[in-house]
């Protein structure tokens, strides 16, 4: 990994000064421009006009990162402590984190008519997990056109049922703000409890959870629907998310369904029709969005892994989801599976993976587990809290859920300094590591093979 960043940023500056051009690794500039960003935000969150309720630097600092890496966890509360101006700034934030700074940069060069040069369409070719620079432009285009298309309509859904009960600016602020969010998967919210008060709502339920789906799919996936139309010419990946996906779901609503039933402190007092809309809810938003419908914090324990387990897989490659990626959870399967059934070759769906794409599921899901385990046990030592909540706090920062069990607020300083940490590794990180194993060199030295034990 340090090969990435071998050149200082003294080196950086010289060769800048004698060249014109700062060299820098795609990583590199991806994560400097969330950090510019998540700082612009800081510097407009802490105006007096940002602010309904006064809060520190800190506070926006801790806001403006979760928006940007599409958490959604805040230590203040957006409805009440930031006004119409400082609610926007979220929102933009948001909007640019999710679909990404780069997206945004490569729309504006090819508006203005300029040439995308070798180093933007590398860091592009990173962004958008993408292996051929013909496609960048197309790519590009369909993340800002579906984005779009997608958040208005939801948008103008939601206006027209709020306009029932409220305003038409009003309501039309609010489907805006929660459409944008959902599909970015940020999960904030400008309601007290979340999406709690429409648990009984069936149209706001499947309007934001669609846009949750449909954000966390994927943009090639979205595109390859969009332009074939068919299942029979849908591409190998896009029929394994969209499969994937519906399985994911269709089995996490089952099973938690099964087990907050007979909890009265959560589905147990609501009717059967509210359970449903409401587990479908809460599972949907599971994976990466942070949307929630009950309250966290009187689940059952083995709730709670559930949710723990479905964050930590998250959405498609190349959407505004994280985790691991559910495809690198499928590729796991089937590695597991060649395993069990003694093949040589690991086969999905009548396709054979290659040992690139392999080392590279093995390799997130050993960083990604790393990474949650040092952050679990370092707030561990931090925090007297239980065990199973700090585990589900940190996974939820981890895969930029954002869902709270209850407990952000109430972490120490030292806590949210690691929580800003692990939201920005997992926003940033992933892409790091891919570009790390899409990169490394070679060597044409072979050492004999060596026979170790494992099981």
């Amino acid at each position: 990994m340090a090969r990435l960043f071998s050149v200082t940023p003294y080196q950086a500056l010289r060769r800048a000064r004698r060249t014109g051009q700062l060299q820098a690794s795609p990583p590199a500039v991806l994560a400097g421009s969330f950090i510019v960003l998540i700082l612009i935000g800081t510097l407009l969150l802490v105006l007096p006009f940002a602010q309904q309720r006064p809060f520190g630097g800190f506070e926006a600092f801790f806001t403006a990162t979760a928006a940007v890496t599409v958490t959604g966890l805040t230590l203040i509360d957006p409805a009440r402590d930031l006004t119409h101006f400082g609610q926007f700034v979220v929102l933009a934030l948001v909007q640019i984190g999710g679909l990404g700074f780069v997206t945004f940069a490569i729309i504006a060069a090819l508006t203005l008519g300029k040439r995308v040069s070798l180093r933007y369409q590398a860091l592009a070719l990173e962004a958008f997990n993408q292996t051929s620079v013909a496609r960048i432009r197309q790519t590009a285009l369909s993340v800002l056109k579906f984005s779009l298309a997608i958040e208005l309509a939801a948008a103008l859904v939601l206006t027209l049922w709020w306009w029932r009960h409220a305003d038409l600016p009003h309501a039309a602020w609010m489907a805006l703000f929660h459409t944008v969010s959902a599909f970015n998967n940020a999960g904030v919210s400008l309601y007290h409890g979340s999406l709690a008060l429409f648990a009984h709502d069936p149209v706001v339920t499947f309007i934001l959870s669609g846009c949750v789906i449909l954000g966390g799919l994927g943009f090639t996936v979205l595109a390859d629907i969009h332009q074939k139309q068919s299942w029979r010419k849908f591409t190998h990946y896009t029929r394994l998310m969209l499969l994937g996906t519906l399985a994911l779901n269709l089995i996490g609503l089952l099973v938690f369904w099964a087990i907050e039933s007979g909890n009265a402190a959560t589905l147990g007092a609501l009717p059967l029709a509210e359970q449903g809309l409401a587990s479908w809810m809460q599972i949907v938003s599971t994976r990466t969005a942070g949307f929630t419908s009950l309250d966290i914090t009187q689940l059952r324990e083995s709730s709670l892994f559930l949710l723990i387990m479905l964050m930590f897989i998250g959405g498609g490659s190349l959407s505004t989801a994280s985790g691991i990626k559910l495809g690198t959870f499928i590729v796991l399967l089937a590695v597991v599976r060649s395993y069990i059934l003694q093949r040589r070759e690991v086969v999905l769906m009548h396709r054979t993976l290659g040992p690139e794409t392999i080392q590279k599921a093995l390799a997130l899901l050993m960083v990604s587990g790393a990474l949650v385990c040092l952050g679990t046990f370092v707030i561990c030592l931090i925090e007297d809290q239980p065990f199973l909540f700090i585990l589900f706090a940190v996974v939820a920062t981890f895969s930029t859920t954002g869902m709270d069990p209850g407990l952000t607020t109430g972490f120490s300083t030292a806590s949210h300094v690691l929580m800003v940490i692990l939201m920005f590794i997992g926003r940033i990180g992933p892409l790091t590591l891919v570009y790390s194993l899409g990169t490394q060199q070679h060597s044409r030295v072979r050492y004999p093979e060596a026979q170790i034990q494992v099981g």
